[in-house]
């Protein structure tokens, strides 16, 4: 294993797409749940442990070897938004893409023909993390670390809000996200025993998936969710 790998797929320049998502944030600040750098991390804490635990759950279970069609149709259970469903197959298929270039595998090789209109993102990721030669924990911080990070630097964008400020949030919430991604693991390998129905975590955030799909009907936007 080669733990540099991972500086490489957590690295907002990997050409995965997430640059043009904004994680929530855009319909947030909008709705004027977002206007500083207190509010941003009250919405960043809330993703983490919602949409972020579910998202490091599924990428870790991935690793483990779980199949990927069962994780597949677990994250459609979990994604109620249509607009999320299917921006969340979009990056998927931007991030197969950029993987199999800079992993090749059989097995994304193989997730390419069996969803050739993307699967979830966190389940791509988790692919690429094991195409990578990494750990399951590895896979859950950069799902939860990409959960957090696209909103703040969205709204750095949004709101022209001081990118000290915004970076200082992620510092903040830094030790829940070492608590989340523990959890998100025991999830992961309980999903091989238990099922991923049973085992993965379902929680919920009823406030992104409404904004998601009032965000979609948008004539004009800056991010594409």
């Amino acid at each position: 294993m080669s733990r540099a790998a991972l500086l490489v797929l957590a690295d907002g320049r990997f050409p995965a797409g997430g640059h043009a998502h904004s994680g929530g944030a855009e319909a947030a600040v909008k709705g004027g749940r977002i206007t500083d750098d207190a509010t941003l991390e009250h919405f960043c804490r809330g993703r983490l442990h919602t949409t972020g635990l579910v998202a490091a759950s599924l990428a870790a279970a991935a690793v483990l070897g779980v199949p990927a069609a069962e994780l597949d149709a677990a994250a459609d259970a979990r994604t109620p938004s249509p607009a999320l469903r299917t921006a969340a197959r979009r990056l998927g298929r931007q991030l197969v893409r950029a993987a199999r270039a800079t992993w090749p595998s059989p097995e994304l090789d193989a997730l390419t023909r069996e969803f050739p209109k993307g699967a979830h993102q966190p389940v791509v990721l988790g692919l690429t993390a094991r195409a990578a030669g990494l750990e399951p924990l590895d896979a859950a911080y950069c799902a939860l670390y990409e959960s957090v990070s696209g909103p703040a630097t969205a709204t750095v964008r949004l709101l022209s809000l001081d990118p000290f400020d915004a970076t200082g949030v992620l510092a903040r919430l830094a030790p829940e996200l070492d608590r989340v991604a523990d959890r998100a693991v025991e999830a992961a390998r309980r999903a091989r025993t238990d099922g991923v129905d049973d085992a993965l975590p379902a929680a919920s955030a009823p406030l992104l998936e409404i904004g998601a799909q009032a965000h979609a009907a948008w004539p004009v936007r800056l991010f594409a969710s």
